[in-house]
């Protein structure tokens, strides 16, 4: 077997979770798999490499049930015979874990999000621009907001990525499994927004509908 730096490093990493971390929460790890999980927050982040929500947010093992895609995009609900990855993990959190919450989290400098504002239909791949057709109401909104306030091209990204946020967050009340619960109020939808750059999360307001910095 062929070994690089990378696997290297990642093996190291791996021993010192083994002789640290783990050693000093055997204990967690053994009820995790005597009794399973039982997180109370789902959480729909981005596959992005620098946005690792359990590192942002200090959560240990069992505490979140993460779903990680492609823009932290939530498509509508569609029973159908294709493939749903997306909504495959939502069925479970909601129905089978009985989630409280759910939140949508998206960030800074988005590759997703910057394909959607190019809009280059099929370029360079079989999958993504299909897939963030799924946002395309998000692009309008976000190139109408620009337009009418003469904001740069890096301004407009900012703004279509808390744009996807809400979309997706809309789309969570799609699925009648999720609508229920939050009408009755056993489930929670919230929406994130991380500036890498800085470190600084925001916070949708429902009320006003404006991101606030969480301090």
């Amino acid at each position: 077997m062929i070994e690089c730096e990378f696997m290297d490093k990642l093996f190291e990493g791996y021993r010192q979770f083994r002789t640290d971390y783990y050693e000093k929460n055997q204990k967690l790890f053994e009820t995790l798999a005597r009794e399973g999980q039982a997180p109370k927050i789902l959480l729909i982040g981005c596959s992005d490499s620098r946005v690792d929500p359990s590192y942002i947010f200090g959560a240990e093992p069992g505490d979140l049930f993460v779903l990680r895609n492609v823009a932290n995009l939530v498509p509508p609900f569609a029973p159908d015979s294709h493939l749903h990855g997306t909504s495959a993990a939502l069925e479970f959190a909601v129905r089978t874990l009985k989630v409280e919450h759910i939140i949508v989290m998206g960030h800074t400098r988005c590759g997703g999000v910057q394909a959607l504002m190019d809009d280059v239909e099929g370029a360079d791949g079989d999958f993504i621009s299909g897939w963030m057709a799924v946002a395309r109401g998000a692009r309008e909104r976000a190139l109408v907001r620009s337009l009418s306030a003469g904001l740069s091209s890096e301004q407009t990204l900012r703004i279509c990525e808390q744009e996807v946020v809400a979309l997706s967050m809309g789309n969570l009340m799609s699925f009648p499994w999720i609508h229920e619960p939050v009408q009755y109020g056993r489930l929670q939808i919230h929406g994130l927004w991380f500036d890498v750059e800085t470190g600084e999360l925001f916070r949708l307001n429902p009320v006003t509908n404006v991101y606030e910095v969480v301090t």
